[in-house]
């Protein structure tokens, strides 16, 4: 299933007419959509609406995605997007992402502006966190 099945384009379209242009929706691939869910539910306090077994969908607060069932993911070593998240106390975060189960590939390091780490969550997409 995808995001136009899961979603009703007329709402979406009316709330998006002052975000023209602006990345509106991200969708990733999931071998464990449930596995994936709980992670990030309880790493970021995301919230889901199912749409059958097969496709979730979420919001974060400012941005909507889903996570359709795959058994592919995104990784820079595929040359997959990386999603970078922001949290505030980076060590804190790390932590947390290894509590839940996700997999650090790149421990913390600075970079122009912060510092950041990249993880893998339960299904295998590569995801990082900066702060500074």
């Amino acid at each position: 299933m995808t995001y136009s099945s899961a979603v009703d384009f007329g709402k979406k379209s009316a709330m998006a007419t002052d975000a023209a242009n602006k990345i509106d929706y991200i969708e990733f691939q999931a071998a464990d959509i449930a596995a994936t869910k709980k992670f990030f539910e309880q790493l970021f306090s995301w919230k889901f609406t199912d749409y059958g077994p097969d496709y979730t969908s979420f919001e974060d607060g400012r941005i909507a995605g889903g996570f359709a069932k795959s058994d592919k993911r995104s990784t820079i070593a595929s040359g997959g997007v990386l999603v970078v998240f922001h949290h505030p106390r980076l060590e804190e975060i790390r932590q947390r992402v290894i509590d839940l189960g996700g997999k650090i590939t790149a421990d913390i390091f600075s970079f122009p502006g912060g510092r950041r780490f990249h993880f893998t969550e339960p299904s295998g997409n590569e995801c990082a966190v900066w702060g500074n």
